[in-house]
């Protein structure tokens, strides 16, 4: 019997969101940062997330499309608000929490969370920061098992 988080009912992972980056998912899909992130996230964890609701992400890459906020890192907060809350985010402090430790690690990291900044330094000559995205990822998902672990 597997405890409830949010709305989410934890499964058996299915393969690492690492993994389908190194796999090329933005590239096969044609995804971009954001898009990536949450589309790995809801094929690892089995978030059940519909074609629709993963378009959501979609306005979020390349820093919101004006680099800022970093894409990936806003891929991974809709992760987290997935599984973590059960109707709205004012629910409880426990997100903002994790929100908190997730901006702090990327950007102990990376150096920053401001895409210009990261394009500058992982931006390869296909136009993609697959190095960056997969190092989110990492993060990412290290966060997340730790809490469902707990569950």
């Amino acid at each position: 019997m597997y405890l409830k988080i949010g709305y989410y009912t934890p499964m058996k992972k299915n393969g690492t969101i690492v993994k389908l980056v190194q796999d090329n998912l933005a590239k096969n899909e044609d995804l971009n940062c954001s898009e990536t992130i949450l589309h790995a996230a809801n094929r690892v964890y089995q978030l059940g997330l519909s074609p629709q609701a993963l378009k959501l992400s979609a306005g979020f890459g390349g820093g919101m499309g004006v680099q800022k906020t970093c894409g990936a890192l806003t891929g991974g907060l809709m992760a987290m608000g997935s599984i973590f809350i059960k109707e709205r985010a004012h629910e409880s402090e426990y997100l903002k929490t994790l929100e908190k430790e997730f901006f702090e690690k990327i950007a102990e990291k990376t150096g920053s969370t401001d895409c210009s900044y990261l394009k500058e330094r992982y931006e390869d000559e296909e136009g993609s920061c697959k190095e960056l995205i997969m190092i989110v990822g990492e993060i990412l998902e290290s966060i997340i098992d730790r809490e469902l672990a707990k569950a």
